[in-house]
């Protein structure tokens, strides 16, 4: 493998071109105009366009890309995460050209892809898994009548897709059939699949996720779990390593439970077993992700692995060099996803130019950027800016670095999610380790981030003033 084209933009793309420099591999960007002078497309040895600024002229034309590996000679793609990454068609199209698809194989993303298949497919290892119905419905009619057998609250879910679209939690008879239909209407529209199905929701949940890796001479490896349940809109803001909750048996038993669901699907490469966790720490399968996961970074500072480079080596062939044995929990790591959101306005995009960019350093502080000082942010793609990750020998000592590194992280143009990071790292909810995926909904609101903030400018412009007043004495004082 002497050439891998990187299918994505911003932080992911440049992550995995680290790793390929540091490997000896050639790298090629791929890039659409908007992106023309992005820091990915500098960083790598070769860049393409593909296409217009939006991504299904560009980083979604499956076709395009694989055109332009063919003409680049390359022996493989990484998708990185988002786009095209968890395409079954795309991977499948990949592998007919001879390319290497630095992923699992087709089969193994279309099982997964379902959340009904991926159910199906675990069935057979007893896997906990959430009480609901084994099939996909668009008949209202009949969500009632399930609804009333496994009893509110419910959880209605888009059987296509993730990120929180096509998703509806409902408490109550009477509002099943207006959220359903809004569920229906939001899956058809983000999957073209208007099918969900629907199952008991966990009240005070936690999100645990396992990382999980596989090769093709049947090594199945887990990397401990993730802690992923600071969220917004259903999507993760904070992720750590390990999760503050979890004992060393009920760890063991769950990262079991992981690699027996990679090894449902005849899993290969790096993949992730998603969990719900109820307030009596029992556990249930959820879905698995066919890719690399954003907060991978957190699993990799604790186990001291590079996990984009047993991607490559599984996809070369090779076989895992390391044992489950030999892998341990070292020290703690925490990630905040830098997204350019405006957490006093709903976390809305907030579209600009970069002013200022200047990034934390320091022990501990790792930044996987994609941004740079004076760039525009596209209203085309998601608006992660970039992963602001900290390790420490413990929790407190990752949390405090998180905060000095937040202090220290001088972005203005745009609003971000800076500010509602360190809320959250401040809070003694999270602090304690006692919250649960409601963290958002429970202690958040623009206004205690408001009212925060101006507190902290006034304590700021009286210390200012204290020692303005004190060097001004300093000043006047006589010399003797």
């Amino acid at each position: 493998m002497k050439k891998i084209l990187i299918a994505n933009r911003g932080e992911i793309a440049i992550r995995v071109m680290k790793t390929a420099q540091k490997m000896g591999i050639k790298t090629v960007a791929v890039y659409s105009t908007a992106d023309r002078n992005a820091p990915h497309v500098k960083f790598a040895d070769e860049a393409a366009c593909i296409g217009e600024p939006p991504s299904n002229q560009s980083y979604l034309l499956g076709s395009k890309i694989i055109e332009v590996a063919k003409k680049l000679h390359v022996d493989a793609i990484h998708p990185g995460y988002g786009f095209l990454s968890e395409n079954a068609d795309f991977a499948e199209a990949v592998e007919k050209n001879e390319i290497i698809f630095i992923g699992p194989k087709s089969d193994a993303i279309r099982v997964m892809g379902s959340k009904l298949a991926a159910k199906e497919a675990v069935k057979k290892y007893n896997i906990p898994m959430v009480p609901g119905i084994e099939e996909a419905i668009t008949d209202v009619k009949k969500a009632k009548l399930i609804a009333k057998e496994i009893g509110f609250p419910i959880l209605i879910k888009a059987s296509a897709g993730g990120g929180g679209k096509g998703m509806r939690i409902v408490e109550r008879d009477k509002d099943l059939e207006s959220q359903m239909n809004r569920a229906i209407s939001e899956a058809t529209s983000a999957f073209g699949d208007g099918s969900v199905f629907i199952e008991k929701y966990v009240t005070s949940p936690r999100h645990i996720e396992i990382q999980v890796l596989a090769d093709s001479h049947g090594n199945i490896l887990h990397f401990f779990e993730r802690e992923c349940s600071v969220q917004r809109r259903h999507q993760k803001v904070i992720e750590e390593a390990p999760s503050s909750i979890l004992t060393p048996k009920l760890r063991e038993e769950m990262g079991i439970a992981a690699t027996k669901v990679a090894q449902a699907c005849n899993y290969l490469g790096a993949g992730t077993v998603e969990f719900l966790m109820d307030a009596d720490h029992n556990y249930y399968f959820l879905e698995m992700n066919t890719r690399l996961q954003v907060e991978h970074p957190v699993s990799e500072l604790i186990t001291g692995v590079d996990l984009v480079e047993l991607q490559i080596r599984v996809a070369r062939g090779e076989e895992l060099q390391i044992k489950q044995e030999d892998l341990k929990i070292k020290g703690h790591a925490l990630e905040l996803r830098v997204y350019a959101e405006d957490p006093l306005n709903d976390f809305l995009p907030s579209i600009g130019t970069l002013e200022t960019y200047k990034l934390p350093t320091g022990e501990g502080v790792r930044v996987d950027n994609g941004f740079e000082e004076r760039m525009d942010v596209p209203i085309y793609y998601d608006p992660m800016l970039a992963k602001l990750i900290t390790y420490g020998a413990n929790r407190d000592e990752a949390i405090q670095r998180m905060l000095k590194a937040i202090e220290e992280y001088t972005i203005t143009g745009v609003q971000t999610t800076l500010p509602f990071g360190k809320f959250v790292f401040e809070h003694d909810a999270f602090r304690s380790g006692n919250f649960d995926t409601h963290f958002v909904k429970n202690y958040y609101s623009p206004e205690v981030l408001k009212a925060k903030t101006n507190e902290e400018a006034k304590i700021a412009a009286i210390i200012a003033l204290k020692k303005y007043q004190e060097d001004q004495k300093r000043l006047r004082t006589p010399r003797i």
